[in-house]
C-alpha cells in the first residue's frame, strides 16, 4: 500500500474549546474547515479536531491515510486478512472512505480523494 498523506484525528469532549486551543492558543494554521470540524497543518502532516467524544479522548485517536486507489487497497488489505470495519463508500463530505483496524483495534480510515474534491485544489491560488 502506498500512503500519500496522513492525519491524526482527535474527537474532543468540547469541540469549540479544542478548536480555540489549537487555532488560537497553539497558533496552528487552518488547512480546511468543514461542518463539524477543522483540519490544521501539523508540520508535514495534519491534525483534525472534529466530532465529540463522550468521555476520555484517549480512545478517540484514529489514523487517516490517503491512498491513490481505494478499491485496489481494499482488495489488498482484505486479502491480507486486515479487519475491515466498514466497506468503501462515498461520504457526505465528498471523500471515498473505508475503515480498518490495526491488531490492537485502533481505527484507521483509508481515504481516496476524488478528482473533483476541494482538497485537490491549491488553496494558495
Amino acid at each position: 500500500m502506498e500512503v500519500l498523506a496522513g492525519r491524526v484525528l482527535i474527537h474532543p469532549t468540547d469541540l469549540a474549546r479544542s478548536t480555540v486551543f489549537y487555532r488560537d492558543v497553539l497558533g496552528l494554521a487552518v488547512f480546511r474547515e468543514f461542518p463539524g470540524g477543522t483540519v490544521f497543518f501539523l508540520g508535514g502532516g495534519y491534525l483534525e479536531v472534529s466530532g465529540r467524544a463522550a468521555g476520555s479522548t484517549a480512545g478517540g485517536v484514529q489514523l487517516w491515510m490517503q491512498v491513490r486507489d481505494l478499491v485496489a487497497v481494499h482488495g489488498e488489505l482484505a486479502a491480507a486478512g486486515v479487519t475491515v470495519l466498514r466497506e468503501p463508500r462515498r461520504e457526505p463530505w465528498g471523500l471515498d472512505e473505508m475503515w480498518i483496524a490495526d491488531p490492537d483495534g485502533l481505527r484507521i480510515v483509508v481515504v481516496e480523494v476524488p478528482p473533483e474534491h476541494p482538497m485537490r485544489r491549491d488553496p494558495r491560488s
